[in-house]
């Protein structure tokens, strides 16, 4: 279905080294369904300044930001809200009147997902990755209770330093881990990745586990996914994450909530 652009149209967008269609597709369909009169459109650029400065210039209403400009873009921004602040990661810009503000709604949804799926923080955690959303995830955790864990990251430097903020450790690899909780938070399994086939973590560390927590959204069955799935492991989903971080970002646009049965229909729509 073709979207109708009035003069009055409020425009969104996404910027991301790899654009998706899963945000488009999501906030387009809730659009429509809603009689909102909002676009939707997904971007790249190598030019994130110039881009900010659209963005205010142009009125774009707002703007959701992936790898690899979370921490890039937060010097163009005009304020930053208090959690994105403190995880110095914003996925999530607002323009209110010219006015740029950052937020960072996979801190809001990775929190919900662990109090909603009860994982016992108890549970000593391995956590593979050190970019902007390992730190939403790493301090949504933290937050949530969880005091014995690693950050496993290839990166020292900003394993060493997510590690510190977050109040866990840093090991390179997970030799001699024993992680009962095992994060993925890398590219590792993406669909049309480099590493798309692997698994982020070795099969016997899947089967000690006792929770599988994969932030990948697409597919939507990772390969750490399904083979947890098929060991019996309860899991969370980068599948569940987009759509509880979509749906936040969408009320930021709007001020509007959907309901339950709009946010599924989007998010099936979105998958399709």
């Amino acid at each position: 279905m073709s979207l109708s652009i009035s003069r009055d149209t409020r425009l969104c967008m996404s910027l991301s080294g790899r654009p998706g269609n899963f945000g488009t597709r999501f906030h387009n369909h809730l659009y429509r369904a809603l009689g909102l009169d909002y676009v939707y459109k997904a971007f790249t650029t190598r030019d994130l300044p110039a881009a900010i400065g659209g963005i205010r210039a142009l009125g774009i209403r707002g703007c959701a930001v992936s790898m690899p400009f979370k921490e890039a873009c937060i010097p163009l921004l005009d304020a930053v809200e208090a959690s994105a602040a403190a995880i110095d990661s914003v996925n999530t810009i607002v323009n209110d009147d010219g006015v740029l503000r950052g937020y960072n709604t996979d801190y809001t949804a990775v929190a919900s997902l662990i109090a909603r799926h009860g994982v016992p923080a108890t549970l000593p955690l391995a956590l593979r990755g050190s970019g902007g959303m390992a730190k939403a995830v790493a301090c949504a955790l933290r937050d949530a209770g969880f005091g014995n864990g690693h950050i496993v990251a290839r990166n020292a430097d900003s394993g060493r330093r997510l590690a510190a903020s977050s109040g866990f450790a840093w090991t390179p690899d997970t030799r001699g881990l024993d992680a009962r909780l095992l994060v993925n938070v890398t590219p590792i399994g993406m669909e049309g990745g480099a590493e798309a086939g692997q698994l982020a973590f070795e099969e016997d560390e899947i089967r000690r586990a006792e929770w599988v927590f994969d932030v990948v959204a697409l597919p939507a069955e990772t390969p750490l996914i399904r083979r947890a799935r098929e060991l019996g492991k309860p899991v969370i989903s980068g599948a569940e994450v987009i759509v509880l971080q979509a749906v936040e970002q969408f009320v930021l646009y709007t001020g509007v909530r959907p309901d339950d049965a709009l946010i599924a229909a989007a998010a099936a729509h979105a998958r399709g």
